[in-house]
C-alpha cells in the first residue's frame, strides 16, 4: 500500500478521486464540444464516457503499476516466505479492487445527479468488468515478464499503456465502425468486456458486440503466457 499510494497527501483516496475528477472533466468537455452526441448516437454521453474511461483506467493501471511492482517492493524479498508472485498478486488485487471501488463511487455519483440510470442487467455488468480485469491482468503479466527479461522494455511500457486508448474500446462502440473494421477490433479481448458493460448499462435497445467465450479464452492464454514469462525470468531478480 505504501509503495503504491505513499504515506502523505490523499493516498488511497486519490484512487477514487482521480477517475472521478477526470471523468467528470471529460464529460463536461464532450458536452461542450459534442452537443449532438445523444441524438447522433442514440445514447447518453455520461454513461458512455464513464464505462469506457473506467475500463481504460483499469487496463492502464494494471500495465503501468504491475510492471514495476517487484522492483518497488524488493525489500520484501528478504523474507523467505515472500516470493515475487506474492508481490504481483497483491498488486494485481489492489489495482483491480481499487478500480472497482472507483467505478462504483463514480457510477453512484453520476446516478445521484441524474446523468446515468440503474444498470439494466447487473450480472452482465459484473461479467463485463471481470472480463476486462481478467484479460487486462493477463496482458500486464506478459509486460511484467518482458520487463523482467529485457531492461529496454521498461522504456516502452508507458507507450504501450497509451496505445491502450485506441484499442480498448473506451471511446467508441463497435457498431459505429465499418463492418470490415469491426472484425479487426473484435480480436482485442478488452473490447468485448467494454461492450458487455455498455450492454448492461444501456440495455438491449443499443447495439453491442461481445463474446465472453472468446474474451475469456484469449485472456486465459495471456495469463498463461505471462506466468510462463515471469517464472522463466525469476533468476534475473537480483536481491542485494
Amino acid at each position: 500500500m505504501a509503495t503504491r499510494f505513499g504515506r502523505e497527501g490523499l493516498g488511497f483516496a486519490w484512487l477514487v478521486a482521480e477517475p472521478l475528477v477526470f471523468c467528470l472533466g471529460v464529460i463536461f468537455l464532450w458536452a461542450l464540444t459534442k452537443p449532438t452526441f445523444n441524438s447522433e448516437h442514440g445514447i447518453q454521453l455520461a454513461p458512455f464516457v464513464m464505462s469506457g474511461y473506467m475500463c481504460l483506467i483499469l487496463i492502464r493501471h494494471l500495465i503501468s503499476l504491475l510492471t514495476p511492482a517487484i522492483q518497488a517492493n524488493m525489500g520484501l524479498l528478504y523474507h523467505r516466505l515472500v516470493t515475487p508472485m506474492h508481490i504481483l498478486i497483491a498488486r494485481m488485487l489492489l489495482e483491480i479492487g481499487g478500480a472497482t471501488i472507483a467505478f462504483v463511487v463514480l457510477y453512484l455519483a453520476l446516478l445521484a445527479i441524474g446523468q446515468v440510470g440503474p444498470p439494466h442487467n447487473i450480472l452482465l455488468l459484473y461479467a463485463g468488468w471481470g472480463t476486462v480485469a481478467f484479460s487486462g491482468a493477463g496482458f500486464a503479466l506478459i509486460m511484467t515478464g518482458l520487463v523482467m527479461r529485457f531492461e529496454a522494455m521498461e522504456r516502452v511500457v508507458g507507450l504501450i499503456s497509451y496505445l491502450m486508448i485506441p484499442v480498448s474500446g473506451a471511446f467508441f462502440m463497435v457498431s459505429w465502425l465499418p463492418h470490415s473494421f469491426q472484425k479487426i477490433v473484435m480480436l482485442v479481448p478488452f473490447v468485448h468486456g467494454t461492450e458487455a458493460i455498455r450492454a448492461a448499462i444501456f440495455g438491449e435497445f443499443v447495439e453491442t458486440h461481445y463474446s465472453f467465450s472468446y474474451a475469456i479464452a484469449v485472456g486465459a492464454i495471456l495469463n498463461v503466457v505471462g506466468l510462463l514469462l515471469i517464472f522463466s525470468s525469476l533468476d534475473r531478480i537480483d536481491v542485494e
